[in-house]
């Protein structure tokens, strides 16, 4: 017996609830090219993929005050202006780590949880519902990291929003570029239907097949990425063993024009190194 679909509601705008709405903070304009804008952009993504439920200039707010804490905690100790701004430098990164590091573990729960939810759509549709309230009805169910997002799309079909539309952002706020395949199937049997079915349960087994290609990627991959971490760490530690143990090391080292070049070189090409291995290791770990 084919289950009856419920018909969908559009809710009415209320002018006088306007005041209430979340203000949607973010510094990326969209008008204009360049570092700062590109920043900006990326600042914006990392709060809306990490899942941090906290306005963008608070977390920036917070940025700044780790630098001020621990540079300013630095230089009551040591009274040292590079070892202060270096460790304003840290404090001011240590709340972006943190959010990347969240960014990343959303992105892996909610790949593994991808499968299991195209499985349930899959038999939902099966059962003869319409699209739009077997959706609704997993959106529900699943938890979250996951079934966060897939509510924000079924109250867009709740106020009346067709499914490709509702959907369309669905791999963009995420980060995980696989949610494009779940996106186009769901926007094509919209526009032309055909067999739902079949789709989801083939694409629930490209995702397994996915994630385990990942995980054996990573095995076999893991001495090549503990060595290149280890060639950004042991510098830093070096440095850091030599201030340890002679407090006017550096000092004596920026005493010289060659030794403050030498310095500030180091300092250059290991920033430079950070970056090109971050960007590595982000795309080899991309879902």
């Amino acid at each position: 017996m084919i289950a009856p679909n419920p018909t969908l509601m559009s809710l009415d705008r209320r002018p006088e609830f306007s005041g209430l709405l979340k203000d949607d903070t973010q510094f990326a304009r969209g008008d204009s090219e360049g570092i700062g804008e590109s920043f900006n952009g990326w600042f914006d993504t990392l709060m809306i993929q990490s899942g941090i439920r906290t306005s963008p200039a608070i977390w920036l707010g917070l940025c700044l005050l780790s630098s001020l804490a621990l540079g300013g905690a630095i230089f009551v100790a040591t009274e040292r202006p590079f070892v202060t701004a270096a460790a304003a430098m840290i404090g001011l990164s240590v709340p972006m780590i943190g959010a990347s590091i969240a960014r990343s573990r959303r992105q892996k729960a909610i790949m593994e949880q991808l499968p299991g939810m195209a499985d349930e759509l899959s038999r939902c549709a099966r059962s003869g519902r319409n699209l739009e309230y077997s959706f609704m009805l997993v959106a529900a169910d699943t938890p979250s990291p996951l079934g966060e997002e897939l509510r924000i799309s079924a109250r867009r079909m709740e106020m009346g929003i067709d499914v490709g539309r509702a959907v369309k952002d669905l791999a963009a706020r995420s980060g995980v570029s696989t949610l494009t395949m779940f996106t186009s199937a769901l926007t094509v049997h919209q526009d032309t239907g055909g067999d739902l079915i079949s789709v989801l349960e083939r694409l629930a087994t490209a995702v397994r097949d996915r994630l385990h290609f990942v995980a054996r990627q990573r095995a076999a991959t893991i001495a090549s990425r503990m060595g290149t971490i280890l060639m950004v760490v042991i510098p830093i530690m070096v440095m850091s063993f030599y201030l340890f143990r002679d407090p006017n090391y550096l000092n004596r080292l920026t005493g010289s024009f060659w030794g403050r070049l030498s310095l500030w070189t180091a300092i250059a090409f290991q920033i430079i190194g950070c970056g090109l291995v971050f960007r590595i290791l982000s795309r080899s770990a991309r879902f």
